[in-house]
């Protein structure tokens, strides 16, 4: 069985490629208007994992490469997900991520709105500069199919009748095409062919569904000081996400009867209901095993991948990803 590294061990091997992402970021970042500047920091300064960047270091240094555009093509993805994140919150009308108070609950939807198409445009400067239309072709055909991927989930708000496959299109196009982005573009920068282009796209794609499962695994399991967000908040938004969508399949007429009208209306003060309708079903484990599956299929897709330090650390951010607790 191939080595897998700990998140701890990954964080470690590109401590320096990350410092050299979180300078660029914040250099990138600055504008002339203060406003822009307030609420880039707030954000980007967020305590995130920079997970999505660290993927693209990770996979192109796992194909050797040994220049320095990986630094920017990590801040380039970790400005369009921040974009991406100001514009959920004001959609889903959040006020608490990450333990802190959204950019929207702080300063308004209109500015968040704004600051977050200013990140999507810095990001397609970042991307001209590097001058690779194979890069910009990934980078465009992402945040196209993201912005698709919010629609449709738009679509599916306080609708009971998403189903499994929906809701795993949604999560396709909202998350896990990032994630294959980033580490596609490790064999893009590494100029190497598409069988490793392909290898990194299919564990990215699979790493995206395994960690978006298991993240709203953690919206019914996980306590609110964990998460840095409220409990509950899929549901509160109208959001029917894989343990309720097996719950809502499982359930006896009556009850299922009773969670669409839970889900049409979004009622919070009904999570004790759905909570135990869930546990019923099994569909936390259930989600789990299908978080798991996702996650193993991402670890195969590495076998063409050279063995090494970065691609073991690779196998453990698919670990990671739905073992994690927050």
């Amino acid at each position: 069985m191939p080595r897998s590294l700990s998140f701890a061990e990954t964080q470690a091997l590109i401590r320096d490629d990350l410092a050299g992402v979180d300078a660029l970021i914040r250099t990138r970042l600055a504008s002339d208007v203060l406003l822009i500047n307030q609420i880039g920091e707030h954000i980007i300064g967020g305590g995130g994992k920079r997970l999505r960047p660290q993927l693209h270091l990770l996979a192109a240094r796992a194909l050797g490469y040994e220049g320095r555009d990986h630094l920017q093509l990590a801040a380039i993805i970790e400005f369009i997900h921040t974009s991406t994140l100001l514009h959920d919150d004001v959609v889903d009308e959040s006020d608490l991520r990450r333990g802190r108070k959204t950019a929207n609950a702080l300063w308004g939807n209109a500015a968040s709105v704004l600051v977050g198409d200013f990140l999507y445009s810095r990001s397609f400067q970042l991307m001209v500069e590097l001058d690779r239309m194979s890069v910009m072709q990934v980078l465009a055909n992402t945040t196209n199919a993201i912005a698709e991927g919010e629609v449709l989930q738009l679509l599916h708000i306080n609708n009971p009748d998403t189903d499994e496959a929906a809701y795993l299109h949604v999560i396709e196009r909202k998350t896990a095409v990032l994630f294959a982005a980033a580490t596609r573009l490790g064999a893009v920068l590494s100029n190497q062919d598409e069988r490793y282009g392909q290898a990194l796209y299919d564990y990215g794609l699979n790493l995206g569904y395994a960690f978006q499962i298991a993240d709203d695994v953690l919206d019914y399991t996980a306590d609110a000081a964990t998460m840095g967000k409220n409990i509950g908040d899929d549901l509160a938004e109208g959001k029917a996400t894989l343990p309720l969508i097996h719950a809502l399949a499982h359930a006896d007429d009556t009850q299922r009867h009773r969670l669409r009208e839970i889900i049409e209306q979004g009622d919070t003060t009904a999570l004790p209901e759905v909570m135990a309708a869930i546990q019923n079903a099994g569909s936390i484990e259930y989600s789990r095993r299908r978080a798991h599956d996702y996650a193993n299929a991402a670890e195969a897709a590495l076998r063409p991948a050279p063995e090494n330090a970065w691609t073991a650390a690779l196998r453990g951010l698919a670990r990671y990803a739905v073992d994690r607790e927050f």
